[in-house]
Formats: structure tokens, sequence, C-alpha cells
């Protein structure tokens, strides 16, 4: 068995994931499927393997990725690296992810996120997004299109809807460690936290988008419009597994301090379904008709 071959990449796998996962029994599950999908472990890695071994690793944590480098010239881990640091010029390039701020002629306001970039960057942004936001009927918080980011990012939106003292949103779970995530405080507009807000999502919102969301909804802040979330709840890491395989693997699960759960699998379920291209049509209607 070479390092390129097919079993390299999943001794590599299973090693990473008993060291990074804090769930041992879906880690195992995680494991046996993706040896259960592979093709003969002395065959070689390619783009098609990858593909197969992720999606079925995937039913033990949707977050999980597995990217082939043809090159070839990776270096394999041999302690997690963590993530690189944004690019600032690009973050202010975008406008920290928020992507259109509008007011439509019954003053229903909508801010579409779609990302959440790092918070120390992007928090300039979303707090105009929000002041232009002040005194509206009603917002649309436009998820669809998110695939989420930083998780600190996630929990100022969440505060600035929430208004008022620090709210506990959740627990993420690691192999040696456990960390509360709570909103920042003292930056929600009180006005803007009494305004009704619909949070329209769709199957590509996923991983923080759906925290953000999931954490709102469980606090009975909005009403979610749309198509049910991703279902990707795991905390995730890069790890540069063998000279041709880059993954992203889970190395934390999230507890939600309301629910005592989270959305992993199932995804955040919308409180009004609909396709994705209909939800601000109809979150827009459900938003003048409760202000009537």
């Amino acid at each position: 068995m070479t390092s390129d071959s097919v079993g390299a990449l999943l001794d590599s796998i299973q090693r990473w994931v008993d060291e990074l996962m804090p769930d041992a029994e879906r880690g195992r599950r995680l494991v046996t499927a993706a040896r259960a999908a592979a093709p003969d472990p002395s065959a070689e890695v390619d783009a098609t393997v990858c593909e197969r071994v992720a999606a079925a690793a995937r039913t033990g944590s949707r977050h999980l990725d597995l990217e082939y480098v043809p090159a070839g010239d990776l270096v394999p881990d041999r302690a997690s690296p963590g993530w690189d640091p944004p690019d600032p010029v690009r973050v202010r390039r975008r406008a920290g992810a928020v992507a259109r701020v509008s007011r439509c002629s019954e003053g229903v306001a909508t801010i579409a996120l779609d990302g959440l970039d790092d918070v120390g960057l992007a928090a300039e942004y979303v707090d105009a997004a929000f002041a232009l936001a002040r005194g509206c009927r009603g917002l649309l918080l436009d998820l669809r299109a998110n695939r989420g980011g930083d998780l600190a990012t996630a929990a100022l939106v969440i505060g600035r809807l929430l208004g008022g003292a620090r709210v506990r949103l959740s627990t993420v779970v690691y192999a040696d460690r456990e960390k509360q995530w709570w909103t920042p405080g003292l930056r929600g507009d009180r006005e803007l936290a009494g305004t009704p807000v619909a949070v329209l999502t769709s199957a590509a919102t996923f991983s923080s988008a759906e925290a953000l969301a999931y954490h709102l909804k469980a606090r009975q802040r909005v009403t979610v419009v749309g198509e049910a979330t991703g279902g990707a709840a795991d905390h995730i890491t890069p790890i540069r597994l063998t000279r041709h395989v880059r993954g992203t693997l889970p190395h934390g699960y999230v507890i939600d301090a309301r629910t005592g759960t989270n959305w992993e699998g199932t995804g955040v379920l919308p409180d009004v379904e609909c396709p994705a291209d209909d939800a601000p049509a109809r979150a827009h209607s459900l938003l003048c008709d409760s202000r009537q």
C-alpha cells in the first residue's frame, strides 16, 4: 500500500477522526461508512474516489469534505494547523459579505448576508446594514446564499436582533475542551429588537449561517421562511491528509443553550416551507400582515 493509495487515505481519515471527534460513536460510524464506500485499498486515489468517500462519510458529519490535489505536493499534517487568517482586502471588497440592503415602499427592509466573514473585519459592515434597517416595519434577513464562516459574526447579528444583555447561545464540545458562545451584548438595537423578522433560507444555507437561523428560531425571535438548510452543525478544521488529499474534518459538536441539541443532519426546518425563490415574497406578506 503506497502513500497515494485509497488505503492510505482511509487510514489517515481514521487517525484524524479518532483524534479530533469528541463523539467517538459517531466517528466510528463515519469511518465505517467511508471504508464501505471506498474501492480496493490498493487503488490510487483520484477526484472520483474523494467524492465517493466524502459522500459516504457525510452520513456521520455533513460538514466533511475531501479535495483531490493532482500535483501531489501537499505535506501531510502531523498536528492540526487551524485556519489561515482572512485576507482583509478581500473581506473589504465584498463589504463583509453584506451583499444588499434595501427597503421597499411598505417599509420592510432586507439585509442579504451572503457569508460570515471574520468579525474583526466584518462588524463595521454588519453594523452599517442594521443602522440602515433601523425604523423598518419588518426585516428580511436573507441567508439563502450564505455558506457560513465566523460564528462570532453570527453572534453579532443575533445580538442585534435580540437586543439588551448578553445571551448564551451554545456550547461547542471538542475532544479536549468546551467553549461557550454568547452574543456580544450592548450591540443590540432596542428599536429593532421589537421588529418582526423573517429569516430566508435555502438548501444551500450552511454551517454557521444555519447556527444563526437555528439560535434565533430556538429563542422564538424569528420566522424561518424557505427551505430546510444543509444540516451541517459540526465545527471543522482543515487537515492535509495525504500528498494528494486535503480535507475538512469535524472536531466539535454544538449544543444549543435553549434546546440542548442542534441541527446536524436535519437542517434548520422552516416555519413556512416554500421554494427558496418564493421565500422573499412569502416573508414580505407575512411581515406586512403582522404589523397591520
